[in-house]
């Protein structure tokens, strides 16, 4: 668990003073002096990710330059917007470390329960030589392998754990997506150009909303539940600087069934012809790990009947995508529509009882 003192700002400028920095790092390193701080790139999409070095001094080290990333949601004008960015921080100030899933280290991490937003402050990763993935990069199967053995470890290191079970920040909420976007965003998708690689016997709006209301509606009372990611696709992975799939973004961490997570990410990270080849090899290889970490996993047959259903989120959340580029939307929705369609995936979910 992250030790974070100082109270959040309200402002990016003010949360890149040498004052307030000095103050948030200490806990990581003890009595350091800031001298200057440098900004890098900003990238804003859905939440505002910017790069920038400091150069201090510690008790330890006569001078020192720290290569971070500050992530939270922000205002055109700079300022933290109230009511985001909670869930993520969360889980780098409570969970991460214990799960011991890849993940960004993060040097600060805290929530303001005043104005219910939270703040991440990691190491840079691609100063260290990270590289960060998209739907528009090869993706082999080894890596996918590697990539389920750590959604096997976040999963077995939470499997029903006690501790969590009443976790407020944790309970399952899929189905808050459907009070935002539903039918018109997915309709608008699957009639235009981005949806034009879903195959037409799942490229059903209606179908799809219906069968993730009652995916989402069964996570909610899952058993065996354990935390999962819950946006595990392939853009949310990044190559470490030994070439290791590591997992971030992690808005949509939640208790739920392991098969949401496995069944979406293996949808999602490998092309058609790649899962098609190896999802069952890949499915046995998650299970042996969940096994490994402790749990008794399910038996393949029903492990496959999982997956099955739990594509569905990731089908539902790609069809209400609207913010990112297309090239990568077109490309996820064709690879999960194309599993979902190989799957029977909206009958087998629109089957099951309420």
């Amino acid at each position: 668990m992250i030790t974070a003192s100082p109270r959040i700002p309200g402002t990016l400028q003010e949360m890149l003073s040498p004052a307030w920095l000095a103050e948030a790092l200490g806990p990581q390193f003890p009595g350091i002096q800031i001298q200057a701080v440098t900004t890098g790139p900003i990238v804003s999409r859905v939440a505002t990710n910017l790069r920038f070095h400091v150069d201090g001094q510690t008790p330890d080290l006569d001078s020192s330059s720290l290569a971070l990333c500050l992530k939270g949601m922000f205002t055109e004008s700079g300022a933290l917007l109230a009511g985001t960015g909670t869930h993520e921080a969360f889980f780098y100030r409570d969970l991460a470390a214990a799960t011991g899933v890849r993940t960004l280290h993060a040097v600060y991490a805290d929530v303001d329960p005043e104005r219910d937003t939270g703040l991440i402050i990691t190491d840079d990763v691609v100063a260290e030589g990270a590289v960060f993935l998209d739907a528009l990069t090869p993706y082999t199967p080894d890596q996918a392998a590697e990539s389920l053995a750590e959604l096997a470890r976040l999963h077995a290191a939470t499997w029903r754990a006690p501790g969590l079970a009443e976790v407020d920040w944790l309970a399952p909420r899929m189905t808050s997506h459907l009070g935002h976007r539903g039918f018109p965003e997915i309709h608008g998708n699957f009639t235009g150009p981005i949806g034009a690689g879903v195959p037409a016997e799942v490229r059903d709006a209606a179908r799809l909303v219906e069968a993730y209301r009652r995916l989402a509606a069964a996570v909610e009372v899952a058993e065996p539940w354990c935390v999962i990611h819950g946006d595990p696709h392939v853009g949310n992975l990044y190559l470490d600087a030994a070439g290791r799939p590591s997992f971030l973004d992690w808005q949509l961490v939640q208790r739920g069934p392991w098969y949401v997570d496995v069944g979406y990410h293996l949808a999602s990270a490998l092309s058609v012809a790649d899962r098609r080849r190896h999802e069952d090899d890949l499915l046995r290889h998650y299970l042996e790990r969940l096994r490994a970490g402790g749990v008794d996993a399910p038996a393949f047959e029903d492990a496959q009947a999982g997956i099955r259903r739990g594509v569905v989120a990731g089908f539902f959340l790609w069809g209400i995508t609207l913010k990112v580029k297309p090239a990568i939307t077109t490309e996820l929705l064709t690879r999960i529509g194309t599993a979902v369609a190989d799957w029977d995936s909206l009958a087998r979910t629109l089957a099951d009882p309420d």
